[in-house]
């Protein structure tokens, strides 16, 4: 009975999935209005990774390097999208503005939102209900061009959701000036994969009778979020390279070569069925920024690296006001296969008397910083020996907010001085 209860009230979720279109392009075309009609692409390190529909016109794609990007088309304008703060902020304002109208909003990188809409939606499906109005019409596309039964819940559901879409972007427009897509449908899965249907700037929902022909479509398992790129791998090694081999594969040898936790939720998957729930991201666990490069080989390097990677960091901690208590140096290794994997990490506590200059004396505790740091890069490459590495990355994490009370301050000795429970002091 419980699980009837369940797959009903999965059913009745509404969720929707909202993806920036070209999201750093259109923030660095807010930032300087000249670019807005022009082929523009930004440029990390020799990528293009990302560019506007103007340059994709032209035969510019994401993840281009910038010469062959360059040879398409003369006259696309690169902008350096090293420094993410601009980016990162404008991504905030989103997530903060999807909050205002809904509580459940999760955060998938920079440039995408899970909202859970189901309590909006029952809501206005209740107000439908009593004024006796019994048409709703759609905003945007329906997957399939699948015909709407208005006396089918679920549809109705849905179509109220492509409303309250509709009214989210708008908002992001007006407010922030960015245009996006979405996508509704019953849980996160099929409400991301649904939400990419027509693009830019358009939004689509997906109806109950659809979700496998819309599963099916996808012409690799790596297409199913969810899916990793090691998982991919092992499913290859087994036969398995589309969604419909997935359906297929006998669900006992999947457990035994995946453990049963991972075969069962992948074959879901499969199904375009995903309970996940929309889990409200709060404010960031971890402040990193990292730096890849062609070659870095010397001590000297690394200490320059690590430098240049502190200032923008500790500015970040300090606008948010909560402090790090755990530090962590990522590497990655130059090899010629596997590029995916060859990191390595190592972390230690901060020392409590540098934690306490956090925010306030920023400037003192890059130096001690770089020394922890550089310990920690001793711990995994033997400096003795020629070394190659390709990715250096910084991570503060373990935030927790100020202690209210500090010593010093009259209340915390008040606190102090306060007769202990039956000693009669």
């Amino acid at each position: 009975h419980s699980k009837s209860v369940l797959a009903r009230s999965a059913a009745c979720r509404v969720i929707l999935h909202v993806d920036l279109d070209c999201f750093y392009a259109q923030v660095e075309m807010i930032r300087n209005p000249e670019l807005r009609d022009k082929p523009l692409g930004v440029q990390q390190k020799y990528l293009v990774v990302t560019c506007n529909y103007e340059a994709r016109k032209l035969g510019v794609k994401k993840l281009m390097s910038v010469k062959d990007a360059k040879e398409k088309c003369p006259q696309l304008i690169l902008v350096n999208g090293e420094d993410l703060t601009p980016y990162r902020e404008m991504s905030y304002k989103v997530t903060e503005l999807l909050e205002e109208f809904c509580p459940l909003v999760e955060r998938l990188g920079f440039d995408e939102n899970f909202v859970d809409i189901t309590e909006t939606v029952e809501k206005r499906l209740n107000q439908l209900q009593q004024s006796g109005c019994s048409t709703v019409c759609v905003s945007g596309h329906v997957y399939n061009n699948q015909a709407i039964n208005l006396h089918d819940t679920t549809h109705v559901r849905l179509v109220i959701g492509s409303q309250i879409a509709e009214e989210f972007r708008e908002a992001i427009y007006a407010r922030l000036g960015l245009t996006g897509c979405a996508g509704v449908a019953s849980n996160k899965l099929l409400s991301k994969l649904v939400s990419g249907t027509f693009k830019p700037n358009q939004q689509t929902i997906l109806l109950p009778e659809s979700c496998q022909d819309l599963i099916r479509s996808l012409d690799h398992i790596q297409k199913l979020p969810g899916i990793g790129y090691k998982t991919t791998k092992r499913l290859e090694t087994l036969g398995i390279r589309n969604v419909c081999d997935l359906q297929a594969f006998p669900s006992a040898v999947l457990e035994k070569e995946l453990g049963v936790p991972i075969a069962q939720r992948i074959q879901n998957l499969s199904y375009g069925e995903d309970d996940s729930p929309v889990t409200p991201s709060g404010p960031p666990q971890s402040f990193s920024d990292e730096d890849s490069f062609k070659k870095c080989s010397s001590e000297v390097e690394v200490k320059e690296k690590i430098e240049e990677l502190l200032p923008n960091l500790l500015d970040r901690i300090c606008k948010d006001g909560r402090q790090p208590h755990t530090v962590r140096l990522t590497i990655r290794q130059f090899s010629s296969t596997d590029k995916w994997f060859n990191r390595e990490s190592r972390q230690c506590p901060i020392p409590p008397h540098l934690i306490q200059k956090f925010g306030k004396e920023s400037s003192n505790v890059i130096s001690p910083l770089v020394d922890i740091l550089m310990k920690l890069f001793r711990k995994m490459i033997n400096v003795d020996l020629p070394f190659h590495l390709t990715l250096l990355s910084v991570c503060f994490s373990n935030l927790k907010d100020l202690p209210s009370s500090k010593k010093g301050s009259i209340g915390f000795y008040l606190k102090q001085m306060s007769p202990s429970s039956g000693s009669g002091k």
